[in-house]
C-alpha cells in the first residue's frame, strides 16, 4: 500500500489534528510493554462541579479556564510525607519469571490493597502476559497470580506472594472531588517506584474511545509509559484511583498531558467482582486499521467523502468502517471480512466497508467498537456490509478479546 500511503500522509495527519485535537496514538498492543496507553481521547466532559468556558472561547482561552491552580507548598508537602509511607505499598510489574528477570518484556505498575497480598492494576498491564513477577520496594521478587480482570474497565486483581506485614493501601471509602490534590505511584520511563503529583481536573471523563475505559477520573499529573496499573492517592493516603491511560496533545514544550484512572472505592462493585474471581473479557471481531489510515477512525459523513475524494482511496459514496488488518483465528477471519488492501499503482483491489451492526447505522471505524463493545463475547451480531459495492450480510460470533492473539 506504499503508492496510496504516500498520498494519505499529509491529509490524515491534518485531519487527525482537527478530529483529535492533536493527540498522540499509542499502539494499544503493547500491553504489558511501554504503559499506559496513550489515547487519541477526545475533550473530557465537563461535569457538574467542573465550569465549562464560554463556547466561543478561543482554545487557549477554554485550557486556562480548565487550568486547576497549582500545589500549594503545603500540599506538596503532605504528598511527599505521603509517598515516603506509601511507596512499599507499590509494586514493578514485569512480564517475567520471578527467578529470571535479566530480560523482561515489559513494565507496568500495582498497588497492594490487603494484607493477603491482593492486589489491584490496570488489565492491559497483564494482558495475555504469560509470566509475571512482582518487585517491591527492597527490590525482592515475588510471583504473581492474575485473579480476576474486567477489560472493559480495564481492572485486574493479582494475588502477590509478598511476606505477611508486607504494607497495603486502603480504598477509598468515598468518590473524590474536582480540585482535589492526588499522588501516583508509578514506574513511568523505566524508573523505580516513583512519584508524580497533581490535582484531579474532571470526574467521569469520556475516553472518546471503545477500547479504553469510560467514567475515569481525570488528572494534570504527568504520567508516562510504565505508570498503568498505580495507585491514585488522595491526600488521606487512600487509592481513589488505578492509572489507565493518558492523552497527549501539543509537541515540545506545549506538549499537554492529561491523565486519566479508573475510580475505585471500598464499595466498588467491579473490585468485589474481581475478588469473587470473575474474568470478564471485552468482545471483539478482530479487525484493526493501521498505517496512516489509522488517523481517519472518526471522519464524519462529511469527512468521508472529502478524505476518499482528496485521497483518492477509492472506497465508494457510502460512509463506514473500513479496516486494514484481520486477526487470524478471529470471528472476522472465520466470517471472512476483507481488509483494505491497494495494488502499487494505489488502486483498491479489496476492502468491505461496514455500514452497520444489527441494524444500526454506523459511519466510522469509531463507532463500530462502540457498537461491537455494546455486547458480550457469545453474542451473534450481523453486520450490514459493502463488498465491491454490493449490499451483503456477515453474520459472526463476537469472542473475548484475550482468546485472539493481538497482531
Amino acid at each position: 500500500m506504499t503508492s496510496q500511503n504516500a498520498r494519505v500522509r499529509p491529509l490524515a495527519l491534518a485531519l487527525s489534528a482537527a478530529l483529535v485535537g492533536g493527540s498522540v496514538l499509542f499502539s494499544e498492543s503493547m500491553a504489558l510493554q511501554a504503559v499506559p496507553k496513550f489515547a487519541q481521547a477526545t475533550p473530557a466532559q465537563a461535569t457538574p462541579a467542573q465550569a465549562s468556558p464560554a463556547q466561543n472561547a478561543t482554545p487557549a482561552e477554554r485550557r486556562a479556564a480548565n487550568t486547576p491552580a497549582p500545589l500549594t507548598t503545603t500540599e506538596k508537602a503532605a504528598l511527599n510525607a505521603l509517598f515516603t509511607k506509601s511507596r512499599a505499598a507499590t509494586l514493578r510489574i514485569e512480564q517475567c519469571p520471578p527467578n529470571n528477570c535479566a530480560d523482561s518484556d515489559g513494565v507496568g505498575t500495582a498497588f497492594l490493597i490487603s494484607a493477603d497480598g491482593l492486589a489491584l492494576t490496570a488489565y492491559h498491564v497483564v494482558f495475555q502476559a504469560k509470566n509475571l513477577s512482582a518487585q517491591t520496594l527492597d527490590k525482592k521478587r515475588y510471583g504473581v497470580e492474575v485473579i480476576g480482570y474486567d477489560d472493559q474497565f480495564d481492572l485486574a486483581l493479582l494475588r502477590v506472594n509478598v511476606p505477611k506485614g508486607t504494607p497495603f493501601l486502603p480504598l477509598a471509602a468515598a468518590r473524590p472531588a474536582v480540585g482535589d490534590s492526588v499522588l501516583a505511584i508509578g514506574n513511568g520511563g523505566g524508573a523505580f517506584l516513583t512519584a508524580k503529583t497533581g490535582r484531579l481536573t474532571a470526574l467521569d471523563a469520556a475516553a472518546g474511545r471503545a477500547d479504553f475505559p469510560a467514567g475515569t477520573l481525570e488528572l494534570n499529573a504527568q504520567l508516562i509509559p510504565g505508570d498503568s496499573g498505580g495507585p491514585i492517592l488522595n491526600a488521606k493516603g487512600e487509592a481513589t484511583g488505578v492509572v489507565s491511560y493518558i492523552s497527549v496533545q501539543g509537541q515540545g514544550g506545549l506538549r499537554r498531558i492529561q491523565s486519566y484512572a479508573v475510580p475505585v472505592t471500598t464499595t466498588d462493585a467491579r473490585v468485589a467482582a474481581l475478588k469473587r474471581g470473575e474474568k470478564r473479557d471485552a468482545p471483539i471481531i478482530g479487525i484493526g486499521i493501521g498505517g496512516t489510515l489509522a488517523a481517519l477512525t472518526d471522519l464524519s459523513e462529511s469527512d468521508f467523502a472529502e478524505a476518499n475524494r482528496v485521497l483518492e482511496l477509492d472506497l465508494g459514496n457510502t460512509p463506514g468502517a473500513f479496516f486494514t488488518s484481520v486477526s487470524a483465528g478471529s470471528p472476522a477471519a472465520k466470517a471472512g471480512l476483507q481488509p483494505l488492501q491497494y495494488n502499487d499503482e494505489g488502486k483498491r483491489v479489496r476492502g468491505d466497508i461496514v455500514t452497520a451492526v444489527n441494524g444500526k447505522r454506523i459511519v466510522n471505524f469509531l463507532e463500530f467498537q462502540f457498537a461491537v463493545r455494546s455486547y458480550a463475547p457469545g453474542d451473534t451480531v450481523t453486520l450490514s456490509v459493502l463488498r465491491a459495492g454490493k449490499p451483503i450480510e456477515v453474520k459472526l460470533v463476537l469472542t473475548g478479546r484475550s482468546t485472539v492473539a493481538a497482531n
